[in-house]
């Protein structure tokens, strides 16, 4: 994920956390939370807890939760802080593509993506 896609600073996550509308599906829960940047632009954080297992497995949940993320960012809504939560294992998240069909349920849930849209990876006729 581009370092200006990332929301960094504790407080706009804490902000993001605690007044975001929560949206959850399996190892995933993402809260949302329109944010004042100019131009629109969407920010994103991963945050894996001591439940989700030991740092490698922690840091691995993150890196395929934010590859996810950089497919799907070009064809959600912009204008808002999103802080995706990790409550899973490593068995629950085995690759990208299983993070990517997850996050896309959750967007869409949220209304950030429309349902309308063409799928990544699905063909035309």
């Amino acid at each position: 994920m581009e370092r200006d896609l990332r929301l960094r600073r504790e407080r706009d996550v804490r902000v993001a956390r605690s007044r975001g509308r929560a949206v959850t599906l399996g190892p995933y829960v993402i809260r949302y939370l329109r944010n004042p940047a100019t131009p629109d632009a969407n920010r994103y954080t991963v945050v894996a807890g001591k439940k989700c297992g030991g740092a490698v497995q922690r840091n691995r949940l993150k890196r395929v939760t934010r590859e996810a993320l950089r497919a799907l960012h070009p064809r959600l809504e912009s204008g808002f802080d999103c802080v995706i939560i990790l409550r899973g294992t490593v068995e629950e998240l085995p690759s990208t593509a299983v993070a990517l069909d997850l996050l896309t349920v959750l967007f869409q849930r949220a209304g950030l993506l429309p349902q309308d849209g063409p799928t990544p990876g699905a063909s035309g006729s």
